[in-house]
């Protein structure tokens, strides 16, 4: 496979962010183990706290029809994995590497672990985590979902996983992150590489639900091949300590396509750094970065990057931030970079407040002020979504509409 994580993302550093980095936790800090669960065969059978709070991160599991399977993982152990597509594969990440020879040429690749510090401890640790796999030129209808669960208090999670469409496939994910009701502190670190073949389509929405003193530390890369398409939607709408990602896509095949869709909610004492970077290296690749940020108190980065290194490609980046109480910050970082003739790259990007005339608008429609102001808040954050599927769309705004009382 071609190395194309060799290369240094380029960027600009600011005081802002060299103030941001003295504050990153350290892994050291943390336990490093935690109690080995017990693996549970029906996942019904989870406690019903349990089951509430990864509902909460867009993961069922007292209805399993809504979903094609379920992988659940407690701490550093996988507890549970059903699967009712046959089109599909999912299993633990080191059942998968033990059955598939092939699998280690997918290992670190798309991520290196020499990334940062965060990378270097899930290398470390030998991580568990899932695999998913589409098999060629089948479809999964219904999401596959997976649930990173940290319930031990002060533990580092280590998760390292490994997602595949095969040529002409279709598969949807959804995976929620979430912390168990005696985990105030902790550390979610989680690698996660994209392998999208020829002709395939890979959708994948994660929805975070932590608590105030977890931060967190995703490490994403994906590469796209010829005339596939990755669809990567995030959202996080519950206070946290702090979280950074930056996930990066190489769209290396002609036509390959990548799309970015964020949605984030800063509270009070909340740092929240999210970006994307996507480079497009093949004639006609197409890319599109949206974000929407929501603050009330705390900071938000909103950063996006796009490469254009072949003729005809196209980019388009779009950040805008709605600031809703005095201590809220959002910076928006918007980046473009043209390496040859022939391109097509450009961005939006705005911060604002809530406009006085669109609340009196709609209180002179009978609505209350907090009523007019839930609403234009919904509406800001609504976005779009080309393709998403009914049961992706509606965990999404349900993700939404559970936040609107924390924000209001």
């Amino acid at each position: 496979m071609r190395d194309v994580t060799s290369e240094t993302p380029r960027g600009t550093t600011s005081r802002r962010e060299s103030l941001w980095k003295r504050g990153e936790p350290d892994p050291g800090h943390y336990t490093a183990t935690a109690t080995e669960p017990t693996y549970q065969g029906d996942v019904r059978q989870f406690p019903d706290e349990m089951k509430e709070r990864m509902l909460g991160a867009g993961v069922m599991v007292d209805d399993g029809d809504a979903r094609s399977g379920t992988f659940i993982q407690v701490d550093q152990t996988p507890v549970h994995v059903s699967l009712a597509h046959e089109g599909a594969e999912m299993m633990a990440i080191r059942d998968a590497l033990e059955k598939y020879d092939w699998l280690s040429e997918f290992w670190w690749h798309a991520v290196r672990p020499e990334t940062d510090k965060f990378t270097s401890s899930v290398d470390k640790a030998n991580a568990n985590g899932y695999f998913m796999r589409a098999l060629p030129g089948q479809k999964t209808l219904l999401p596959l979902q997976a649930c990173l669960y940290l319930g031990t208090e002060g533990l580092a999670q280590n998760v390292h996983n490994i997602i595949i469409a095969e040529e002409d496939s279709e598969l949807h994910i959804i995976t929620g992150c979430t912390t168990g009701p005696h985990a105030e502190s902790g550390l979610h670190l989680g690698v996660s590489e994209f392998y999208v073949r020829k002709g395939a389509k890979l959708t994948f929405t994660m929805i975070h639900s932590w608590e105030p003193g977890i931060a967190v530390r995703p490490r994403t890369g994906a590469i796209v091949e010829e005339g596939a398409t990755f669809i990567s939607n995030y959202a996080i709408m519950k206070p946290v300590r702090d979280i950074q990602t930056n996930p990066q896509v190489w769209c290396i095949g002609q036509g390959a396509t990548a799309r970015f869709n964020s949605i984030i909610a800063g509270f009070a004492e909340s740092r929240i750094d999210v970006g994307s970077r996507v480079y497009l290296q093949a004639p006609d690749a197409r890319c599109e970065i949206v974000s929407r940020a929501v603050v009330k108190g705390g900071e938000i980065i909103a950063r996006g990057y796009i490469e254009g290194d072949a003729k005809d490609v196209k980019g388009h980046l779009e950040c805008r931030g709605l600031i809703l109480d005095d201590g809220g910050v959002i910076h928006a970082v918007p980046e473009l970079r043209g390496n040859v003739p022939g391109i097509d790259l450009y961005h939006e990007a705005a911060v604002g407040k809530i406009a006085e005339e669109e609340v009196e608008y709609l209180m002179a429609r009978g609505l209350t002020r907090d009523e007019a102001a839930s609403t234009i808040i919904r509406g800001f954050l609504h976005v779009d979504i080309e393709g998403l599927p009914d049961a992706l769309n509606a965990e999404l705004q349900n993700a939404i509409e559970t936040s609107e009382k924390d924000l209001m």
